[in-house]
């Protein structure tokens, strides 16, 4: 290391990044459920920005941490199945696919922190796991955008439910994708 270099900091700014989108999650939720979308439509796409401005940043100036291989998809976590769980008590999901998203979640978390407890690595997201979080993002943002502009119509509903049925494919696929790279684990 050169006299002039500094140590890396956890708390860099893609891991600052990522702790936005937990704190943003709580007055996006309020927004939602209290009926105003364009707020909520606002806060979320702003959270998920966050999430491709922390990416590029940690890759692109050497700052990925193990806390932010933990952090990042943690607080997408946090952001899509808070606002999956207010879409159901919307009428904008049903409850069986928001179902299957968040069993996902919960099974590859326990994949990550099985997989990293035999390795001693925090294992970061892979391309299925980054699909599946970019698509559900997608999906969050078009379903609210179509209900700001739209609602009411039939075919914003019908939309809706496409998207949440992809969004769910991308997930059981990203799940099952997990188990096999890791199924040794099972072992």
């Amino acid at each position: 290391m050169n006299k002039n270099d500094k140590p890396a900091t956890v708390w860099n700014l893609p891991n600052k990044l990522s702790l936005l989108r937990v704190v943003m999650t709580p007055f996006f939720v309020w927004a939602l459920l209290a009926g105003n979308f364009i707020i909520a439509l606002a806060l979320f796409a702003t959270a998920s920005i966050t999430d491709l401005i922390d990416g590029k940043v940690a890759r692109k100036y050497h700052l990925i941490t193990d806390l932010g291989k933990f952090l990042d998809p943690l607080a997408d976590k946090i952001l899509v199945i808070s606002a999956l769980i207010c879409f159901i008590e919307l009428g904008l999901a049903p409850s069986w696919a928001v179902t299957l998203i968040a069993a996902r979640e919960f099974f590859v978390s326990g994949i990550r922190l099985a997989a990293s407890g035999q390795s001693g690595k925090v294992i970061a997201a892979d391309f299925p796991g980054k699909l599946k979080t970019a698509l559900t993002m997608v999906a969050i943002i078009a379903i609210l955008a179509l209900n700001i502009f739209w609602s009411g119509a039939d075919w914003v509903k019908l939309t809706g439910d496409v998207l949440i049925y992809l969004s769910t494919a991308a997930t059981v696929w990203s799940g099952a994708d997990y188990f096999w790279k890791y199924r040794g684990i099972f072992k």
